[in-house]
Order: structure tokens, then C-alpha cells, then sequence
């Protein structure tokens, strides 16, 4: 993704954030893609599938040097495969949004 959506967080506002809102914000767009795709409107789908990745490349970018990356770069993973691939990972997408919900208990 060469041109951001979030271009005022992409400018370092995001990087201050805590992981847990950071995944909240990530959450709230595969939220937003699940809804988009249960209504048949992948057109919809795909512009917060893509507002998910692109959060989720900022917050991989955030957290260098802080917390292992390897379970981030699965997650992108598995959100791109999810939305936009064969699903190889067969990935429940109301599975995948509750996994980001654990995540209101820190707020």
C-alpha cells in the first residue's frame, strides 16, 4: 500500500496509541468487512479489508522492537487470505472478529 488512508496516523499518531487500542481500531474495520461481506457488497468489503491491513502495517511498524512480529505478520496474513484469497486458512470471519473484541476488556 503506497498511499495511505489514515494519512494522520500513518504520520505518527498511531505509534502512540497502545497495542490494545491499535486492535481495537484494526477490529472495528474487519467488523466493518465481515458486515459488508454478509451483505453480498464485496465492493464494501474489500475498502475496510484494506483500511484493516493498512492499520495492521502501521501497527507491525509501531511495534518493532518492542513485541515479536511474527504473530503480526500471521495476522496479515490471514486477514489478506481471509478477504481477498482462497480462505486456505478457513477462517471463520466472526471467529476472527472476536478475537480483536478481547481486547475492549483492557480499555
Amino acid at each position: 500500500m503506497s498511499e495511505y488512508q489514515h494519512t494522520g496516523l500513518a504520520a505518527g499518531r498511531w505509534a502512540e496509541m497502545t497495542l490494545a487500542e491499535q486492535m481495537l481500531n484494526i477490529g472495528s474495520e474487519v467488523s466493518r468487512a465481515n458486515r459488508w461481506k454478509s451483505k453480498g457488497n464485496m465492493e464494501q468489503c474489500h475498502r475496510a479489508a484494506d483500511r484493516a491491513l493498512e492499520l495492521l502495517s502501521l501497527t507491525i511498524d509501531a511495534q518493532r522492537g518492542k513485541h515479536d512480529l511474527g504473530e503480526f505478520c500471521r495476522l496479515y496474513e490471514v486477514l489478506a487470505d481471509c478477504y481477498y484469497g482462497d480462505n486456505n486458512y478457513q477462517t471463520d470471519p466472526a471467529k476472527l472478529q472476536r478475537s480483536f473484541d478481547i481486547f475492549y476488556a483492557t480499555r
